[in-house]
């Protein structure tokens, strides 16, 4: 077995128009995440915190299986409902959350991807970009019930409107993708605040021109920001560069700089 050696780099802006970011991000030794705070509710900023609070205690555990991402997504949820109930100035705040996570799957690590809302993780790889998560809101419902095309829903006044986030009553049920690691893949985790100002051709081509995934994250917010930036703006760029013996049944990728 071997586990995967990577680099990683992040980064963060409020945007030309919002007061404070809302986004928060994880860098974690196995854990990787963006979470944005539910715009228009209370302390959106807090519950993208105590999201990315809540995957840095999973970040500390091991031998972590697709199961535990769901189960400590669905008890980060109760405890975001849980401070709305005891501060009513934060009742009704929530958060978007993705990203990417090294499991033990079936004897040998692999990647989970999760997701709940409309922030991304794309994968880049051989020069295709593809998105691997689904977002969760009404217009990418209404385009895949054949409603809305792609460029309708863009600029569709409902497009901020995310059908599942973590501080709803009922726990939503995250999204998981289970994936081998394979070298050469660089990875993607970003707010919509970048998707939303950003076409997808030129995401690509940032990531295919930029190498340090530290620079790849700075330019992307950086054009985000410059092409509008209505909301925050959060990317964070993961590459396995090789992959490295495992002796000790290992299930944390190996970082380098």
């Amino acid at each position: 077995m071997s586990v995967p050696v990577v680099r990683v780099g992040a980064a963060s802006d409020v945007g030309a128009v919002r007061a404070a970011n809302e986004d928060s991000f994880l860098v974690g030794e196995s854990v990787f995440a963006v979470a944005d705070g539910m715009g228009g509710h209370a302390a959106g900023d807090v519950a993208s915190a105590m999201a990315v609070e809540g995957l840095r205690g999973l970040d500390a555990e091991g031998g972590k299986r697709a199961d535990d991402v769901r189960a400590r997504l669905v008890r980060v949820n109760a405890d975001i409902v849980a401070a709305g109930v005891r501060d009513p100035g934060r009742s009704g705040m929530g958060t978007t959350v993705t990203g990417i996570c090294l499991v033990d799957f079936a004897g040998s690590p692999h990647w989970v991807v999760f997701n709940v809302g409309d922030s991304r993780v794309y994968r880049f790889a051989d020069g295709e970009f593809a998105q691997l998560t689904t977002d969760h809101s009404e217009v990418a419902e209404l385009v895949a019930a054949g409603e809305l095309t792609p460029e309708e829903a863009a600029v569709d006044f409902r497009r901020n409107v995310v059908t599942r986030a973590l501080g709803s009553a009922v726990a939503p049920e995250p999204d998981l993708l289970v994936l081998p690691p394979t070298e050469g893949d660089r990875f993607l985790l970003c707010s919509d605040g970048l998707t939303n100002e950003l076409p997808d051709e030129d995401i690509a081509a940032v990531l295919a021109r930029v190498d340090d995934p530290k620079e790849a994250a700075q330019r992307l917010v950086a054009d985000a920001v410059a092409a509008g930036g209505r909301d925050n703006v959060t990317a964070v760029v993961l590459d396995h560069v090789r992959s490295a013996a495992d002796d000790a049944g290992e299930t944390a990728p190996r970082k380098v700089t």
